[in-house]
Formats: C-alpha cells, structure tokens, sequence
C-alpha cells in the first residue's frame, strides 16, 4: 500500500506556482490577486478561508479577505461580486460557500464573472468542463486527477466509481474521469443513496472515489485488492482527547481499507491540500489569461 501524500504535492506545487509567479514579476507584470468573501463566522469557512490566504503568500499572490456578518443582505453581497467583477486588478475570486439561509448560493454563484470564477462553480464552467473545454475546473475534483497524475494511477479503462453526485465534487469529478484525457479515460459508475447493491458495485471497482460526507461508510467489504481509493470526506465528529473538541473523518474507514490498496489518501493532508493548491493554479491561470484571454 502507498499512502498518496497530498500535503507534500501540494507544497511541490505550490514552490512550481512561486517561480512562475518570480518570474511573472522580473518581467514587470504584477503577481496574480486573488480575491475571497467570507460571510459569518462558520469554524470550517473560516479554517478555510486562512488556509487560502496563506497559500496565497506561499505562491507570491496578493491576496484581499473581504468579510461581512451573517446577518448581511442579498443585494449588499451581489454589490460586492460585481464590485470585483469589474476589478482589473483582480484576477480571480470566491463566495465561501455556505452562505447564510436567507442569500441564494445559486444567485450569488450566477452573478459571478465566470472569467473571474475560480472555484469553477459558475454554470458557462460546468457546461465547458462538461464537453471538455478549457474552463476553471472546480478545485477538489482538480486536485483529485492530479493527484492521479502525478503518482501514475492508470486510469485508461478502469472501473472508477465515485460515491457522491455532488455539484461540488461527485458530478464534475466523474465527468473529469470520462474524458479521454490523461488522467481520464475510465468507465464511471456515479453511486448516491438511492444506488442498489452499492457494495457490489464498489467491489469490481479499480478506482473510488469517496465524496459522500458521511465518516467511514466505505469498510473494507466494498474494497478489492489493489484498489485507488480516494477520500474527499472531511466531517467534524467529536472528540473528547483533542483541544478542539473534534477531529476530521473520513468517508473510508481507513485502518480496515488501507491494507487492501494499492493506493489511499489519508485524511487529513490528502485531497484537502490540494483542495487549495488547485484554487492556487486556477488564479495563476487566470492572472496569466491562458484559460480566459483578457481584453
């Protein structure tokens, strides 16, 4: 079994961006800026939302927090996503996701530039990513086929399910995994709770990708032997012997799975990591128009 490191990737990484980024500035261009907008004070958002600000410093970007109370109105947030989509100086932003229950996700994620878009949530994305043309590909499932990549996963032909159809993840991830792209090329089974006979389904699969939110529900009944199996779960449960209370969970129950794989993510310092590396390439992408030209 090799554990799959996405912290010690991501760092790799992040050094690659940093000499791009060097090099940018010797040329005389400014560093990419990339913006974020925290509404709340939700613990996961905000442990987020830090990590981004500091791989921003880590890469050489300039980096702008803008926060409001969860009590803030709709139009006040639209304002401010148009305010930044009319920035030159901004190449790239987010809306942390969740927003409080009286702002719609969906209005907020539509009235984003989708040039400026790198979370890869807004709908002309999608539809590119979709029928494969160059978009922002949405962070996790971006870090996902790197990960894939770069510890030489086969996936020409494989047997990949993924547990989850989330638009976040599961949705874009399998359609990542179609493509005839390297990685890509595998034959996709996307499973939900409404799926039959989800062990059996899970048992013929070379690949798995987890993305389901809910700790340990992949045990090692529903693994073969040489299975990749990734996990993108990432759940708070309590936990009386940590300082904080809690401790992150995974959706594999990774001490009875891991011994079966060929390949696992760890959670932590697997996907997450490069969760954030990959938001880190898309504002580089967008800084440098490779993906959008700029006017």
């Amino acid at each position: 079994m090799q554990l799959i490191d996405g912290k010690a990737t991501a760092a790799e990484i992040k050094k690659e961006i940093r000499a791009k980024v060097d090099a940018m500035v010797a040329e005389g261009k400014r560093a990419p800026h990339l913006a974020a907008i925290l509404v709340g004070h939700d613990g996961g958002s905000e442990t987020y939302v830090a990590s981004k600000v500091k791989a921003c410093e880590e890469c050489g970007f300039r980096s702008t927090l803008i926060r409001f109370e969860d009590d803030i109105d709709e139009q006040t947030l639209l304002d401010t996503v148009d305010r930044l989509n009319r920035d030159p100086e901004v190449d790239g932003f987010i809306v942390q996701l969740p927003l409080p229950a009286h702002i719609s996700e969906q209005k907020v994620i539509e009235a984003i530039d989708f040039r400026k878009d790198v979370d890869g949530f807004h709908p002309v994305n999608v539809g590119r990513l979709s029928i494969g043309l160059p978009c922002f590909q949405s962070a996790t499932p971006k870090g996902i086929m790197t990960l894939l990549e770069r510890y030489g996963i086969d996936t020409k032909g494989a047997d990949c399910v993924v547990l989850g159809r989330s638009n976040i993840v599961g949705k874009p991830v399998a359609t990542l995994m179609m493509q005839k792209a390297v990685p890509g090329d595998a034959t996709v089974t996307v499973c939900h709770r409404g799926t039959r006979n989800i062990k059996e389904v899970c048992r013929r699969a070379d690949i798995i990708i987890a993305a389901m939110g809910r700790p340990g529900s992949v045990t090692a009944d529903m693994v073969k032997e040489g299975a990749t199996v990734i996990d993108v779960g990432t759940t708070r449960v309590p936990d009386a012997t940590r300082k904080s209370g809690f401790r992150l969970s995974g959706d594999v129950e990774f001490a009875e799975v891991s011994p079966k794989c060929s390949h696992i993510t760890p959670v932590p310092g697997g996907v997450g990591p490069m969760t954030i590396v990959s938001l880190m390439q898309n504002t580089l992408l967008a800084a440098s128009g490779e993906v959008y030209p700029k006017d």
